[in-house]
């Protein structure tokens, strides 16, 4: 159960990160508060299925996208973006932009 949690926590994070709003937006768009964001996006507790279809809807996604981010049928499977997200849920913001700017750089010469 402990894994679940944590795979919706990060999905939550990595989609508001997405977005650009922070967890007090989100928690303003989705109705829930602050503390129980941050409980989820942590891991320290899951969530019931109405607050999941609110933090869905204020995502802008399909409330099974936060518990699992594979592609449609056919696709690559998706255990080491997974475990980037993972990863990259738990940088600041700052540390967020400079890996960007690492990856356009990388990116830039394929």
């Amino acid at each position: 159960m402990q894994e679940l949690r944590t795979r919706f926590g990060t999905l939550v994070a990595a989609n508001r990160r997405r977005l650009g709003i922070t967890q007090e937006e989100l928690s303003s768009r989705a109705e829930v508060s602050v503390d129980m964001i941050s409980r989820i996006e942590a891991g320290a507790t899951g969530a019931r299925f109405t607050t999941i279809d609110k933090l869905a809807r204020a995502l802008l996604v399909d409330p099974a996208e936060l518990f699992t981010p594979d592609l449609p049928e056919g696709a690559l499977q998706r255990r080491q973006l997974t475990s980037v997200v993972s990863r990259l849920a738990k940088l600041s913001d700052k540390d967020l932009l400079w890996v960007d700017e690492v990856l356009k750089a990388v990116l830039k010469h394929r």
